[in-house]
Parts: structure tokens; C-alpha cells; sequence
């Protein structure tokens, strides 16, 4: 279930002075390609996760500008009447082309291509920014915190630390595609059909008498599924002695508990501590939770120490990405058509060398090894030029022409997809569960060297010979012009 928004006029006003700007020029049919990447990951990261695309079709497919908003833009006495009369019959009609949700994407290179008219290339920037930016952030911090469990199941908890109800809605989303097992935010549950988790707080064992008057009621309502919070008072001496007296009169009863949780405290003592006290009890199988501002390095520590926590739950540091909290996408013009519809390839320089757009009417090819399916290389093209893997392949490095490597036993994929080819979607959109298990393979797919924490190895990202070639053209042809 999801509710039709129309976003359209969730842009920054500079996109709809240039697209005044355009038309008034006389530039609206102009037909332009402009690709959204970002030129470095979230954090330590040095991948990304793809996300935001189901989104971005309901924005595309439900633009259009509603008499209100004329009327408003109107007010602020910048545009004429021809052109609202041109805004009031905008709809998208051109190509999408975009990586699909739980890709794993490098700096660089294209999430989305976009080819349309400029006047709806443009007005669709900023919305689709703020979609992918946001959900690709948390989907990535998200497999960081999984990675760090290292097979434990990883709940997002972030809702109430949310930026806003969008925040923590798609925030969980993006955080089940990163690889979270479940969320505790009931509308996202909702939503996306995605397993909704969550216990009791410190509250409801205040609001009794005694804590096991508290556990008691609680296994009353909910025998089946009795997860107890162990660390009101004191986790030892009385949460964990009065969850196992619980678990005993549940198991007496023919039910099964299904755990604890800890919230405070030093985790590896008293998960251990906890483990060992649930075990001689004959409760080995019961999970054993934790909560209290975690994140990816802090549970990398513990299990390090030994910490017997199964289930760990994330909230601020995940839903906010706290250590990184902006994923520094952009949407940069790469072509644009003549009259004729012959390509023109456009470069944006900068002096720092990073913000030096890549050119052209591009694909993007992921090379792998045969043998193992772990991914070697990405190899961005042309969209005229084909990845034949029957041949061997030599890649290099475009920083650093020297560093070449010759590929034979490897087979290519493209990741780019079409989505909407003459303003219609023409793309399948899988389940969210389908979206965590795609992304979950492309994980796998990655040698651990690129997923550490700290310092992770540098992903060979190339360009080929042609596309090297064309970008240095261009810089050479700007170079000459501005030293006239």
C-alpha cells in the first residue's frame, strides 16, 4: 500500500527559472542526457547501495502541475502566462535508464540516466536527488551495521530518531535493502509488506508493582511471542532471573519464549553473563537482544570481546546515517541532440579534479570473474559499444593510464535498465523482499577487502578507450578555447 503524491513542485526554484530561462530562449524541445551519481560514498564506504527507484516512478508517473500550484508560482512574479499554460500540460515523455534498487554502484557512475527534453530533464532534478540521495545512504549504512554482525540479525529501530515521518517511512525501507531483517516501524511494515519487530519499554515494567508482575502480564498477553526487557532495574540480580522464573510457567504451559533484550550497559558482560545464567536454565534457545545507540563499529567490538547477543537492533546511527548524514549525489547535463539528433558530448571542469564530469551518452558494464562471481571491475561506455566476454578485455585505470589489466576468464552485465522509454514505464518493479535478496547477492559478490570498515580496498572503476578518449577531447578542445 502506498499513497500517489504529487511532488512536482518538490524542486528548488532555480530549476524552474532555467526551465523559464529555456523556453523563453526558445529551448524547450532541446533534448538533452543528464546522469545522477555520486562522486564519493557515504562514509568509510567505498560502495553504495542503490535505492530510491520505486519511488522515483511514482514521482515521474504523477507529474504534473496542479492548478494550486500555478496559482501559487503565479505569486511570486517571476514567469509569464505562456508559460503556465506550458507548465499545465508537462508530463514526462522521455528515457529513464537506472541501476535497479540493491545494485551496488561506485563513485562515478551512473545511477539513472535520463534523456528528455531539457525542460523536463531539468524539472525533475531536484526531487529525484532528494529520493536517491537519501534512501542510498541509509541502504548503505545499513549493510555496514549488517556486515559488522557478521550473520546476526540486524532490526531497524530508528523511527522516533527520524528526520520527519518520510525520513523514518523510506528510512526503514532503505535500511531492509541494505540487509535488516525487520523494522519497528508499523506504516513501513505496512507499506512495503516487510516483518514489523518490537517489544515492550522500560515503562510498562514501571507500571507494575514488581518487574515479574510486569513479565508475567506481558507473557499473559503475548505467550507466543514473550520477548522481555531485562534492564530496569538490574539485569542480573533480577531482569534475567525473573525472565527465566516467566519462561519457566510459559514453557509449563506449552509455549516457547522467544527472548530477552538489553538496553544498557556493558553488552559483552552481561550478554555473556546472561547466556550462560539462560543456558544452565535449559533455555538455550532463547535469543538474547540488544539495543543502546549501536552502530557498525561498536557491534564489530563486541563481537570481537565475545558478546552472545543473536538479534541487534539499530536505531539513531542507522536511520540518520549519524556519521555521514548526506550522500553528496548529483545530476550533471553529459549530452545534449542537434536538429538532427546527432550527440554532442558536454563536460562540466572543475580545478578540483573530482567534480570533472565523465561525457557522453553512457552504459555501465559489471565485470566478473568466472570462477568465483566476484565482481572484478566496473567498466563505463559508450552506449553505441558492446562488452564482447567471449574476448580477453584490457582495462585501465583513467587516473592512472598505467595501471592496466587484462581480463580472459570474466563474463560482463549491464547495469543499467530502462524504466521509461517515451514517458511509460516499461520496468517490472519486484517486491522489497525481492530488492533485499537481489542486494544481498551483490554483497556477496564483493570480496571482503572492499567491505571493511576501515580502509577498504579501492574498486576499480574504468572507462574505455573510446570514452577516455572522447573526455579527453573534450578537456583538450576547452583547454584551447579558454587559453586563446
Amino acid at each position: 500500500m502506498q499513497q500517489q503524491r504529487n511532488l512536482t513542485m518538490l524542486t528548488d526554484l532555480y530549476e524552474l527559472t532555467m526551465m523559464y530561462g529555456y523556453y523563453k530562449h526558445g529551448m524547450q524541445d532541446k533534448e538533452v542526457v543528464f546522469d545522477l551519481f555520486f562522486r564519493k560514498s557515504a562514509g568509510q564506504s567505498v560502495y553504495g547501495i542503490a535505492a530510491g527507484l520505486e519511488q522515483i516512478i511514482s514521482y515521474i508517473e504523477n507529474l504534473h502541475f496542479a492548478d494550486e500550484d500555478i496559482e501559487y508560482l503565479r505569486t511570486l512574479n517571476l514567469f509569464d502566462e505562456e508559460f503556465f499554460t506550458l507548465l499545465k500540460g508537462i508530463k514526462f515523455t522521455g528515457e529513464i535508464y537506472a541501476m535497479q534498487e540493491g545494485e551496488i554502484a561506485f563513485p562515478g557512475e551512473p545511477l539513472l540516466r535520463v534523456k528528455a527534453p531539457i525542460l523536463q530533464a531539468q524539472l525533475i532534478e531536484t526531487a529525484m536527488l532528494n529520493i536517491v540521495n537519501h534512501q542510498t545512504l541509509i541502504a548503505t549504512k545499513a549493510s555496514r551495521v549488517v556486515y559488522a554482525a557478521q550473520g546476526d540479525g540486524i532490526l531497524e529501530f530508528g523511527l522516533r530518531r527520524a528526520q520527519g515521518p518520510d525520513a523514518g517511512i523510506y528510512g526503514a525501507r532503505a535500511a531492509i535493502i541494505g540487509g535488516c531483517i525487520g523494522t519497528s516501524n508499523v506504516l513501513t511494515g505496512q507499506m512495503f509488506d516487510i516483518s514489523v519487530k518490537g517489544t515492550h519499554a522500560h515503562s510498562w515494567v514501571m507500571t507494575f508493582p514488581t518487574e515479574l508482575d510486569s513479565f508475567r502480564a506481558y507473557a499473559k498477553v503475548f505467550p507466543d511471542s514473550c520477548l522481555l526487557l531485562v534492564d530496569t532495574y538490574d539485569t542480573l540480580r533480577s531482569g534475567v532471573p525473573n525472565a527465566i522464573t516467566v519462561f519457566n510457567e510459559l514453557k509449563e504451559n506449552g509455549h516457547k519464549p522467544v527472548g530477552i533484550r538489553l538496553d544498557s550497559g556493558d553488552l559483552a558482560y552481561l550478554s555473556k553473563k546472561a547466556r550462560i545464567m539462560l543456558d544452565k536454565a535449559g533455555f538455550e534457545d532463547v535469543k538474547i537482544f540488544a539495543s543502546n545507540d549501536l552502530d557498525e563499529h561498536l557491534i564489530w567490538d563486541l563481537k570481537a570481546q565475545g558478546a552472545k547477543i543473536d538479534v541487534w537492533g539499530v536505531g539513531t546511527s542507522l536511520i540518520t546515517s549519524r556519521d555521514n548524514p548526506a550522500l553528496g549525489g548529483v545530476y550533471k547535463l553529459v549530452s545534449e541532440f542537434d536538429k538532427d539528433g546527432n550527440e554532442i558530448p558536454k563536460i562540466k571542469i572543475s580545478e578540483n579534479p573530482i567534480k570533472v564530469t565523465t561525457p557522453g551518452y553512457k552504459k555501465v558494464y559489471r565485470l566478473y570473474n568466472k570462477d568465483t562471481n566476484k565482481a572484478l571491475a566496473d567498466y563505463i561506455t559508450l552506449d553505441d559499444e558492446v562488452v564482447d566476454d567471449s574476448k580477453p578485455l584490457t582495462i585501465f585505470d583513467p587516473h592512472a593510464t598505467w595501471k592496466r589489466m587484462t581480463l580472459t576468464n570474466y563474463y560482463a552485465k549491464e547495469l543499467l535498465h530502462p524504466i521509461f522509454i517515451d514517458g511509460k514505464c516499461v520496468y517490472k518493479k519486484p517486491t522489497l523482499k525481492e530488492i533485499a535478496e537481489y542486494s544481498k547477492q551483490g554483497i556477496a559478490s564483493l570480496w571482503n577487502e572492499y567491505k571493511r570498515l576501515s580502509n577498504p580496498h579501492v574498486y576499480k572503476v574504468d572507462l574505455s578507450h573510446k570514452l577516455y578518449n572522447t573526455k579527453q577531447k573534450l578537456l583538450s578542445q576547452i583547454n584551447e578555447e579558454t587559453s586563446k
